[in-house]
């Protein structure tokens, strides 16, 4: 059981989830209030898409991102910045039979160092790491794609920068690339872990599944875990009971209810009154920082 723990909110994500919610933020501006709202509601660390303004799909332009964060710093209110780098490593092949030529609707492959763009010029105090290629579309030809040479070039940029990497865990097998990176010295301790539950062809949200990746973890790491859709508020407490922090938000899930479409700051809002039924102390933005040695710039 872990009786202190983190919120962190991802605030939008990159999926095609716009049209489904009218609480889905696409904007920069939108998606900076709605993550101060998830602050003031109690989460400690925001996580970070950008979205086109026009068409409402996941975009990695850095000048999205720059007016993102620069809304939310300069708004006073205090919140970890987690920003992802999974962008850059989509790749949607041509079907069943003509897997070549790519299909360019949808495909978007980048090398390390430009995948790094915005943290390299934003600094957050945490930024994301895929730690694996899957499957990742049920039923379609997307492949999420982060080979291991990708990774490893990524890991080593972000420990230059003094950034905390979140290393991202769909499956089993990815525990073994990040045993890889700490065994080659490329993640400073305390090593970060995001156990993401629920995605399909990525591991299934039941518990003994869970359990199992919460037993291979590396030791003395922090971890956080999270599944997506109606499963995601019964993984606060799941997370917690298990030893490790939470992750709520719309980039996972649109409902706080049947029917009752969610905002990021009521995702929040329940996340913290369930933990704290539970009698867990949810940790602020600074002891977050003090817990995870984060830089804040």
């Amino acid at each position: 059981m872990n009786w202190e723990v983190f919120i962190t909110c991802a605030i939008t994500g990159a999926g095609d989830t716009v049209g489904r919610s009218p609480h889905v933020p696409v904007t920069p501006e939108q998606i900076a209030a709605s993550a101060i709202d998830a602050a003031k509601a109690g989460a400690a660390v925001v996580h970070l898409h950008v979205r086109d303004p026009q068409t409402g799909k996941g975009a990695r332009t850095t000048e999205l991102y720059a007016e993102a964060v620069g809304r939310i710093r300069d708004s006073g209110i205090d919140v970890v910045l987690n920003l992802t780098a999974g962008m850059g490593g989509d790749l949607v092949l041509g079907g069943d039979e003509a897997v070549l030529p790519i299909n360019p609707d949808g495909t978007d492959m980048a090398g390390a160092t430009e995948r790094l763009d915005h943290v390299r010029t934003l600094m957050p105090e945490i930024c994301t790491l895929d730690c694996g290629t899957m499957n990742f579309a049920s039923g379609g030809d997307y492949i999420m794609v982060n080979t291991p040479s990708v990774l490893r070039s990524m890991a080593r940029q972000v420990q230059a920068l003094g950034v905390r990497p979140e290393l991202e865990v769909f499956d089993t097998g990815h525990l073994v690339q990040v045993k890889e990176l700490i065994r080659d010295g490329l993640l400073d301790d305390p090593v970060m872990i995001q156990l993401c539950m629920g995605i399909a062809y990525g591991a299934p949200d039941d518990p003994n599944t869970f359990l199992a990746l919460v037993n291979n973890l590396p030791n003395d790491c922090v971890f956080s875990g999270f599944s997506i859709g109606r499963m995601q508020i019964p993984f606060v407490a799941m997370a917690a009971l298990a030893g490790g922090n939470v992750r709520v938000g719309l980039e996972d899930n649109l409902y706080l209810g049947r029917g009752h479409k969610a905002t990021n700051a009521e995702l929040v809002a329940r996340a913290k009154q369930l933990l704290e039924s539970m009698n867990v102390r949810i940790l602020g933005p600074q002891e977050v920082r003090d817990k995870l040695k984060l830089i804040k710039h």
